[in-house]
């Protein structure tokens, strides 16, 4: 009897789209530990310790960027790879990555790859996954190339690096770019190239093509001819909610940045008005979730650490490699609110009416992850003597994939350090996705119970 209900447990647990993915992003963070703590992946060729490991593994498959190690000197060439194999992985999508293979392989996909592939991917139906999969796998492919060459010419023209050299340092910053991960090989991050924008811009580029979410690059591309021809863009509200709130954020992000700290002598205070617009824009577009940075992060003002939490919080777009609660869950919650101060009875965006459905979706993903970035900067605070500030930065930026970081990540103790690897992989598979991953039973309501309205305010 006893094997009978663990078999249907089981069976219920890997029959879950959702608990499937979960469980593939678990497996393959520990299969990354494991061969991080091989002596071959550490530069002095010694056995890496199981935390040093976990976190790295968890960051690189989370496409998060924190790190406890300075990856250039500490990894070897072999552990290196593994990082980025990880941070491919893991930004690519698990379940997206095994349901390519198997279409590969044998032409067609059984149900359950069908449809965890469709949870991960945020495929709108069944029909669309096979098309999806091939979209997700060539404008990867695509853009990580294209930036890759780009960084590599640069490094190998304009800083005199051998051809071997630069297309390591062109192509690994470039699939830690698209993928939003931000490891880098230099200690400093990109503070070197700081007035760089053959560096920058690239990098910007992926980072900010990568964290659109695949389901609005694809529109786009599947568009771009119809639009040729008609001379209309019949974007879906998705893809419009997502680029208008991006663009928007993204000039908020630069001004704000350029506002707050353009007299700062440690950050933007010595460049001249060209450099200082362009790190202003660059720390936006890494606060939406990668954790490259130009600018020291840890000589910044109070003000702009808590504009750019609010910036990591809110992330990217949905079904890509950012993280946050997204932007869509963002303008929809904006959209609810500006109905309620209206008084109007529904919520209304872009001539488009909201369900109720989705303004629940919206409040559930953005009070978890509020409740989340408490209760972890709570912990943290216990066991840390860092600053609050610097404790709520390095949470949001765990919390939201970011990777952005005061400089606190390798002085936190242990079990802060376990806290924050826990952050990352909710962050990475979403506060939805993980509880209905872990809900043992979905149950329907066959009643109504009367209305009534408590007093609010």
């Amino acid at each position: 009897m006893v094997t009978t209900v663990r078999g249907r447990a089981h069976s219920s647990f890997s029959a879950h789209p959702a608990r499937t993915v979960v469980l593939a992003f678990a497996v393959a963070v520990m299969i990354g530990t494991g061969l991080l703590m091989l002596p071959a992946a550490a530069e002095n060729g010694g056995a890496t310790d199981v935390l040093i490991a976990l976190f790295t593994s968890t960051s690189a498959v989370c496409v998060t960027g924190l790190a406890v190690v300075d990856t250039g000197t500490y990894w070897s060439g072999f552990g290196e790879g593994i990082i980025l194999a990880l941070v491919q992985v893991g930004g690519f999508g698990i379940m997206t990555l095994a349901s390519l293979l198997a279409l590969l392989v044998s032409g067609r996909l059984r149900l359950r790859l069908q449809l965890t592939a469709q949870a991960e991917t945020k495929s709108l139906g069944i029909g669309d996954v096979r098309r999806v999969l091939l979209g997700v796998a060539g404008t990867t492919v695509m853009v990580e190339l294209a930036v890759g060459a780009l960084l590599a010419l640069r490094f190998r023209f304009g800083y005199g690096h051998s051809i071997g050299d630069s297309a390591y340092l062109g192509f690994f910053h470039a699939v830690s770019a698209f993928n939003n991960a931000g490891f880098g090989l230099h200690a400093d991050s990109l503070t070197r190239y700081a007035q760089d924008a053959w560096v920058t811009l690239p990098i910007a580029a992926a980072v900010i093509l990568g964290g659109i979410g695949f389901p609005v690059l694809l529109e786009m591309l599947r568009h771009r001819n119809r639009a040729r021809t008609t001379g209309r863009k019949n974007w879906t509200l998705h893809t419009k909610l997502t680029l208008i709130t991006t663009a928007a954020l993204l000039a908020t992000g630069t001004l704000l940045t350029c506002l707050m700290e353009w007299t700062n002598p440690a950050t933007l205070g010595a460049q001249d008005v060209w450099a200082k617009l362009l790190n202003g824009f660059f720390h936006s577009a890494m606060s939406r979730t990668a954790g490259f940075n130009s600018l020291d992060i840890g000589a910044m003002h109070a003000s702009t650490l808590l504009m750019t939490c609010m910036l990591m919080f809110v992330g990217g777009g949905s079904a890509g490699t950012a993280g946050g609660i997204k932007v869509t869950t963002f303008a929809v919650l904006a959209a609810a609110m500006l109905a309620e101060v209206r008084g109007e009875p529904t919520s209304a965006v872009l001539g488009r009416r909201l369900g109720p459905h989705v303004l629940r979706q919206a409040l559930t993903v953005a009070l978890l992850g509020i409740g989340l970035v408490m209760a972890a900067t709570l912990a943290l605070l216990s066991v840390s003597r860092a600053p609050f500030e610097a404790v709520l930065f390095e949470v949001v930026s765990a919390f939201a994939t970011v990777g952005l970081s005061t400089g606190i990540t390798a002085d936190l103790p242990g079990s802060a350090q376990l806290v924050l690897v826990a952050l990352m992989f909710i962050g990475r598979i979403g506060p939805i996705t993980l509880v209905s991953a872990l809900a043992l039973r979905e149950r329907t309501r066959r009643y109504e119970l009367p209305e009534e309205r408590p007093v609010i305010g």
